[in-house]
């Protein structure tokens, strides 16, 4: 078997806010890059009103100007959606967005046995719509989030304050999703933290490769810089937090496809609440995957070989 033979085996809608923390290019990458996915469209989506990283009013138009260019670098043309620039009100009340619709018919779709995936590195806004506009599509994807704060007895990151950053983005929509009864993986801040790379190898096994590698690593310079200038120094390392949504879907195991080298425990499903933190668990709630420990060697050496392998293949 070689990499030249793989087929798709998943469909994977890529759902993330694409104005923000360049980390999501990344995953956006590497998941192009990856044979055995099979990406339908990408929804670019917006992040929290006034958020740093764009505090514009049209983040979601952004994220998906932000996800064309990039994918149109890689000689891509996957369509990109736009999902809503703010997020819901309330967790029974769904935006009627483009996305949201795209997502649920990509759900009903009776053409392919190909399992379906949905891929949140942001908010879960579209997702939370597209389950509250038809909620018969629950049982027939799986939603894998980067998001939301530890679970009790597993400690926080020093000098934390507030609700996590993603969960923060829309919690009525994260209400929304832990409510509904669609099958949930979740990657809680204590498990997305893992995924570090040093800066010394972004230099070395991204940058050098074709207008893609310097584009990746650029977009993480421009914020060191930036932060620079507010005297915040940000060390040796960037969390590429994103990435483990590629880890769970192009790089499973052969046999019984999982995500055998990380490793994961089943919790019943919490409520969210309205400060972005744990509540009771619902009387009769399902029982969601929750990661604990993500296998970065795996996850890492894989995009910078494929990476490699890209740019060599260009003219």
């Amino acid at each position: 078997m070689s990499l030249a033979t793989v087929k798709p085996r998943i469909r994977v809608i890529v759902d993330n806010d694409f104005s923000g923390d360049p980390d999501d290019l990344y995953q956006l990458a590497h998941h192009v890059l990856s044979p055995s996915v099979e990406i339908p469209f990408v929804i670019g989506s917006h992040l929290r009103l006034g958020d740093g990283f764009d505090p514009s009013e049209v983040q979601a138009e952004n994220a998906v100007r932000v996800a064309r260019g990039l994918l149109d670098l890689i000689g891509s043309s996957i369509p990109v959606v736009q999902g809503s620039n703010v997020g819901l009100t309330d967790a029974v009340t769904p935006i009627d967005t483009p996305a949201a619709r795209a997502i649920i018919a990509e759900a009903l779709r009776e053409d392919t046995e190909l399992p379906l995936v949905v891929a949140v590195g942001g908010g879960l806004t579209e997702i939370a719509s597209a389950l509250l506009l038809e909620p018969a599509i629950a049982d027939r994807l799986t939603v894998v989030w980067i998001g939301g704060p530890e679970y009790p007895g597993r400690p926080k990151p020093p000098g934390i304050d507030g609700s996590e950053y993603n969960l923060r983005i829309d919690i009525p929509s994260a209400q929304a999703v832990f409510a509904s009864s669609v099958a949930l993986h979740q990657f809680p801040r204590d498990a997305y933290r893992q995924a570090l790379v040093s800066l010394a190898e972004l230099d070395l096994r991204v940058r050098p490769h074709g207008e893609l590698g310097h584009r990746l690593v650029t977009a993480i310079d421009q914020l060191s810089d930036k932060l620079a200038g507010f005297g915040f120094l940000g060390g040796e390392t960037y969390c590429l937090g994103d990435s483990p949504l590629v880890l769970v879907t192009a790089l499973t195991t052969t046999f019984e496809p999982d995500a055998a080298s990380s490793a994961w425990e089943l919790r019943p499903a919490p409520s969210i609440t309205d400060d972005g933190e744990y509540g009771p668990v619902p009387e009769g709630a399902r029982e969601i995957r929750v990661y604990t420990r993500v296998d970065t060697r795996l996850m890492f050496e894989d995009f910078f070989l494929k990476l490699e392998r890209w740019a060599a293949s260009r003219p």
